[in-house]
């Protein structure tokens, strides 16, 4: 969706698609807009809640069936499993997705661990091609006035040229835009704090391959699952980059990841929208 700055800011149910590595501040950014005003679509907890629900469910009740105590409870059925995932706590869904690796130090085989990652992709391509449908509910059922979707990192990755056909066509897409400081603060707290994450296919192949000849593995099952994703997460940020800036310059436009933090409220936020497709604007112009 393209606007000037003026029809943007008196667009009346305005409606925006957040783009962007995960830390860069989507979800910070989408917690200062009223909420009372703005319906925050998480593609993330639309994943794990509809897409994943059961695979997530099955994966901790193949855990607890190891336990006799709970597989007794469970054959019985006196007890169930729920997951309790919310906007801010998507644990289950990297839980569900898993890393690569030795098994004895909570790694998954090569074959299920694509599996997953298959499973992942298609419930990312699903959710993102619900947002229509939510921005109907929104403002139909709820009352909302305008619409934020707060897309996960990995979309720029789906390769499935529909879904951002129809974010283009329903939402105003924003990219959230990394500094050099900021990548290197997301490279250190993958350090620190090794998450599952989602890898095309092609990606992780090639990866996969020099990793184990650097490290001279034989096989996946001895890799140790935090040290892989922690060698891996610098590549695949250098990857997804490009990714984001190519959707950014077909279908929307960019902000400063570094702006976030200066902003107070939804007029901020607003006004640094504004200004974005103002520059765009005046590039294509220059060009």
């Amino acid at each position: 969706m393209k606007m000037t700055p003026q029809e943007f800011l008196h667009w009346d149910s305005k409606r925006i698609t957040l783009l962007g590595m995960s830390g860069v501040g989507k979800t910070t950014l989408a917690n200062k807009l009223p909420k009372d005003q703005w319906f925050h679509y998480s593609g993330d907890y639309r994943i794990g809640t509809k897409y994943l629900e059961e695979p997530i469910l099955d994966n901790i009740k193949r855990q607890a069936m190891q336990v006799p105590f709970l597989r007794d409870l469970l054959r019985s059925d006196s007890i169930y499993i729920c997951s309790n995932i919310t906007v801010d706590n998507l644990s289950p869904i990297a839980t569900f997705l898993g890393k690569i690796g030795n098994p004895e130090q909570g790694g998954l085989p090569l074959t299920e661990f694509k599996r997953r990652q298959a499973l992942h992709r298609q419930a990312e391509i699903a959710a993102m091609l619900d947002v229509p449908a939510f921005i109907e509910k929104a403002r139909d059922i709820y009352g909302y006035q305008h619409f934020i979707n707060d897309a996960g990192g990995s979309v720029c990755e789906l390769e499935e040229p529909k879904v951002l056909e129809t974010l283009a066509k329903h939402t105003l897409i924003v990219y959230i835009q990394t500094s050099p400081e900021l990548e290197q603060l997301l490279i250190g707290r993958a350090r620190e704090t090794p998450k599952p994450l989602y890898y095309r296919e092609e990606f992780l192949d090639r990866q996969l391959a020099e990793y184990m000849q650097e490290k001279g593995y034989s096989s996946t099952e001895e890799i140790p699952p935090d040290d892989f994703v922690t060698w891996v997460f610098p590549r695949l940020l250098q990857a997804r980059l490009p990714r984001y800036q190519r959707i950014a310059d077909q279908y929307g436009y960019v902000i400063d990841a570094a702006d976030i933090c200066e902003l107070r409220d939804e007029k901020d936020f607003l006004d640094l929208v504004a200004d974005a497709i103002d520059e765009h604007d005046s590039q294509l112009k220059a060009g």
